[in-house]
């Protein structure tokens, strides 16, 4: 260890101070001298990196109502109900069961840190890129996604995608969100499947039977 005398220590502590700060600031200087671009919002899409963390996307179809989203996050902002247990088929990749009753969440106090999204065992929650979704009132920040299942969505719907002219991305934006937005849209095969399965969570069904004793032994005898 080198010592250093009282004024040596002294110039030493501020030329380690300035470097230290320099090395924090390294990207942010790097930014800070860069050319400024600016993106002509909402004429055009904005800019959105591709971990961005939005309002969510949410797959009912896959949905066992676990209340492992509910349970993980840490401001309680999501509420579910079900009629009865739900699991899903492994033959159609479909939860089958009973009905899903509600699933919310209340975005007035969703911090977006996506902790809902990591303990999901089907993976039907997901962070998606709506970045904005303005209200009127503290009840329209409250999204009902089972009554968004009836309309065939699994996201919200912002104010801006509903004006009657909105700009051209917003379209191919939408397609990308929602996929259809009414029952009289002409939709493809996979479309109509998931509307169905959709709308198939929100009835009780009937669970998938176990394989009885007597058919397991007869596979293992002719094995």
């Amino acid at each position: 260890m080198v010592r250093h005398s009282p004024a040596g220590e002294y110039f030493h502590n501020i030329f380690n101070t300035v470097r230290t700060i320099l090395i924090g600031m390294r990207i942010s200087l790097k930014y800070c001298f860069a050319k400024t671009v600016t993106l002509q919002y909402p004429d055009r899409a904005p800019a959105i990196q591709p971990r961005y963390r939005g309002f969510h996307f949410y797959e009912i179809e896959k949905c066992i109502a676990c209340d492992m989203c509910a349970k993980s996050c840490p401001v309680d902002c999501i509420y579910i109900d079900k009629t009865g247990p739900r699991k899903v088929d492994k033959e159609t990749g479909v939860a089958v069961g009973g009905a899903m009753t509600r699933y919310a969440i209340d975005y007035s106090k969703c911090m977006f840190c996506a902790l809902c999204t990591d303990p999901c065992p089907t993976h039907c929650i997901h962070m998606g890129n709506i970045h904005d979704m303005s209200g009127y009132d503290r009840e329209s920040m409250i999204v009902e996604f089972t009554e968004l299942a009836k309309q065939g969505l699994q996201t919200p719907r912002p104010l801006w995608m509903q004006k009657a002219h909105p700009p051209g991305w917003v379209e191919a934006r939408s397609q990308e969100w929602l996929g259809f937005e009414h029952s009289d849209d002409k939709l493809t095969g996979d479309q109509e499947a998931r509307r169905k399965a959709m709308l198939k969570a929100l009835e009780a069904t009937e669970m998938p039977k176990k394989p009885k004793k007597e058919k397991k032994e007869a596979a293992k005898e002719e094995q």
